[in-house]
C-alpha cells in the first residue's frame, strides 16, 4: 500500500464590496411590515422542483412566481439582551432559488452568497435602516459573465424592493 501525505491548499484573494445603505423616514415596525407584506416567504416547495428537474414548472414559477422571498431572519437585536439593551435589529436572507441555480450552475462557489443578506435596524430615531453588501460587487469576483449579469439583476431587484419598503 501507497502513503502519500495529503495536504489542503489554501489560497486568499481581497474582493472589494460595495455597502449599501438606505434609510427610510418610517419607523422601523412600518418598514419591517411593509418589506414582510410584499416579499414573501420561500415556498419550500421550489426547491423539490429544481431537485425533480420538473423544467414545466420552474419556469412557471419563474415567470409567475415571485421574484425575490425571504428565506429567513435572525433576531439580532434581541442577542444585546445580554449587554442589558435589546434593540430591533433582523437580519433577512432574501433571494430566489432559480436565481441563484442560475449562478452556481456555471460557478458552484457563487452559493456563498445566495441568498443574500440584508439587515433592518432601528436608528436612534427610531426609523427603519436597511443594510447590504451590493451583490454585483461580490459576484463580479468569478469572472463569468453569466454569473456577473445575475448580480446586476440582483442589484436591481433587491434596491426596489428594499426602497419600496422604506417609502
Amino acid at each position: 500500500m501507497i502513503q502519500g501525505t495529503l495536504q489542503a491548499s489554501v489560497t486568499s484573494r481581497t474582493i472589494a464590496v460595495e455597502h449599501i445603505r438606505i434609510s427610510s423616514g418610517r419607523p422601523f415596525a412600518q418598514v419591517r411590515r411593509k418589506l414582510e407584506d410584499t416579499v414573501p416567504r420561500l415556498d419550500t416547495g421550489i426547491a423539490e422542483l429544481l431537485r425533480s428537474g420538473d423544467q414545466k414548472r420552474a419556469k412557471d414559477y419563474e415567470e409567475n412566481g415571485p421574484k425575490l422571498s425571504i428565506f429567513g431572519e435572525r433576531d439580532h437585536g434581541a442577542l444585546l439582551q445580554i449587554a442589558g439593551s435589546r434593540r430591533n435589529a433582523l437580519q433577512y436572507d432574501i433571494g430566489n432559488p432559480l436565481t441563484a441555480s442560475k449562478m452556481t450552475r456555471h460557478r458552484l462557489p457563487a452559493a456563498l452568497y445566495a441568498p443574500l443578506r440584508v439587515v433592518l435596524f432601528e436608528d436612534e430615531q427610531g426609523r427603519g435602516v436597511f443594510e447590504y453588501d451590493k451583490p454585483s460587487s461580490f459576484f463580479g469576483q468569478y469572472g463569468d459573465e453569466h454569473v456577473t449579469e445575475v448580480g446586476l439583476y440582483l442589484d436591481a431587484a433587491l434596491e426596489a424592493v428594499l426602497r419600496n419598503a422604506a417609502e
